[in-house]
């Protein structure tokens, strides 16, 4: 069909990949005038490739859902499992929630804060297994990342602090906000503990 057609764009090499999806599923690199697969957006994210996904024929930035499509394939392959079966329990109850917005800031905080320190944890780690030295450091920061958690935490919880009638921040009635807030909270400390327990270790 002619809407498959890829047509080729000039790229200047300023600005995100541009990725077209085609009516067939077929997924066209702009940049690189060549097919790829989901595989390969999923190696140019870890490699730091900007790139947006656009509808071919409407022009729509479909790139959230193409992400989510990768997750869904990472997810599926045996032994690759990242998301917790609780954590998307919890995440899909905030689905039309008032607080849907805030999570999403706050899971965006987060995981921003997680990466910058990756390349200091992984070093802590490698040194600590090959017995150069124990898990101070390792034990300092996350105590200090969880520490800017709880921080975001209390921004997004505004009734949190000196009430102590406890505003329900979903704004229903039902306590439903605070209660998956108190979830999230209660997931990070079990975060924080098994942190602990691995610093202990020599």
């Amino acid at each position: 069909m002619a809407d498959d057609a890829p047509k080729t764009e000039a790229t200047t090499g300023d600005g995100p990949v541009v990725v077209k999806k085609y009516a067939n599923r077929r997924l066209y690199n702009t940049q690189s005038s060549s097919y790829v697969t989901l595989d390969d957006l999923c190696h140019m994210v870890k490699e730091g490739v900007e790139f947006v996904v656009k509808d071919a024929k409407t022009g729509e930035d479909i790139t959230r859902s193409v992400l989510t499509q990768i997750i869904v394939e990472e997810e599926s392959k045996g032994g690759q499992n990242l998301l917790p079966i609780g954590f998307l329990r919890r995440l899909i109850g905030f689905y039309g929630d008032n607080l849907q917005g805030m999570v999403a800031q706050y899971l965006d905080f987060a995981l921003r804060g997680f990466t910058q320190n990756q390349d200091q944890m992984r070093e802590t780690v490698r040194k600590a297994f090959g017995g150069m030295f124990p898990f101070g450091d390792l034990d300092e920061m996350s105590r200090r990342n969880l520490a800017l958690y709880e921080q975001t935490m209390r921004m997004f919880t505004p009734f949190a602090g000196g009430n102590n009638n406890k505003s329900d921040a979903s704004g229903d009635g039902s306590g439903k906000g605070d209660q998956a807030l108190d979830e999230l909270k209660a997931e990070m400390a079990r975060m924080q503990r098994r942190l602990d327990e691995l610093s202990k270790k020599d």
